[in-house]
């Protein structure tokens, strides 16, 4: 079968890539980026999806039967809606290419759980609260395919905080802090959040693509793991595979830095503390995964294992 990967050189998309190469389907990757290996590149196909001339051609000659929408400007350092092209014009080029193809049995098109700020449960599909730039863009993204739905059938995929090999920031980051001894509990002011691990987020996007979402109900689909993880734990369990132990420091001198990191944002440097971020560490997530784990009832790794999965590929991959 034939499958186009948007963003497929991004950090879930070369993990959806390598899936679907290894299953043997015929895989092209539409990317602006390298892919992150080089046994990758054979599937990639340099391409802006707002570019729409270019992506037009590239979508009808390789006509395919299933659409994996991931490529997206991610970070939150955009000031406007407009600073996210890829989540808007992107989107509706995608849709239109999408449109031409007789074909195409479905597409999943992947929106951000950042619709929503922090702590916000949602009570409907439409019921959106972003706190961010990006996160009004991925509301953009959502509300150009409900203006504009697929003739085949097709589903929003929110992730959720993503991690395991391939992963960049924030998450290799946390992980590198604790493997270097400088991670540490925030007072007693820690989290509980939905977190997802990468192999299982796979296994989350390959039952949606092969089971029907007719269900207009029902088209969001959060991509985690349940339970939500207390964040303590998380970092202890990466620390006990490290043979080390996670310090705790007074909350009032975390702020402190945070504060700091704050006045250096304001002078155009980045910062690994900054007062967003502490709110964000000390604010409970927790996503409701129901719709995805009546599709996807049985995510395939544990957490210790993809704990150490994680740790072995940073080994490999420094």
């Amino acid at each position: 079968m034939k499958i186009l990967v948007t963003g497929g050189s991004g950090f879930i998309g070369t993990n959806v890539v390598a899936f679907y190469a290894r299953l043997g389907w015929e895989v092209m990757n539409i990317d602006v980026t390298r892919p992150k290996y080089v046994e990758a590149e054979r599937y990639w196909v340099e391409c802006d999806i707002t570019d729409y001339e270019a992506l037009m051609m590239a979508v009808k000659e390789f006509d395919p039967e299933y659409i994996i929408h991931l490529a997206a400007r991610t970070d939150l350092d955009g000031k406007k809606v407009e600073d996210y092209p890829a989540n808007t014009i992107g989107v509706e080029n995608i849709l239109k290419a999408a449109a031409t193809l007789d074909g195409l049995k479905k597409i999943l098109i992947t929106s951000s759980m950042l619709v929503c700020h922090t702590g916000y449960i949602p009570e409907t599909q439409f019921d959106y609260s972003p706190s961010t730039a990006y996160g009004e863009s991925k509301v953009v993204t959502e509300k150009l395919v409900w203006a504009n739905p697929p003739a085949c059938d097709w589903a929003f995929m929110r992730p959720t905080s993503m991690w395991g090999p391939w992963f960049g920031v924030p998450y290799r980051n946390y992980f590198d802090t604790v493997k270097a001894g400088l991670y540490f509990h925030i007072g007693h002011r820690s989290c509980t959040k939905t977190y997802g691990y990468i192999e299982n987020a796979v296994y989350q996007i390959d039952c949606l693509l092969m089971n029907p979402t007719l269900d207009e109900e029902k088209k969001v689909f959060y991509l985690g793991d349940a339970p939500a993880i207390f964040i303590e734990e998380w970092a202890n369990q990466i620390a006990k595979e490290l043979g080390r132990k996670v310090p705790r420091m007074p909350f009032w001198l975390i702020r402190l830095v945070a504060s700091f990191g704050d006045v250096l944002g304001l002078l155009g440097l980045h910062f690994p503390m900054t007062s967003f971020r502490l709110k964000n560490m000390t604010t409970d997530n927790i996503i409701d995964l129901t719709n995805t784990y009546q599709i996807a009832p049985n995510p395939p790794v544990d957490r210790i294992t993809g704990i150490r999965r994680t740790l072995e590929w940073m080994e490999r991959n420094g």
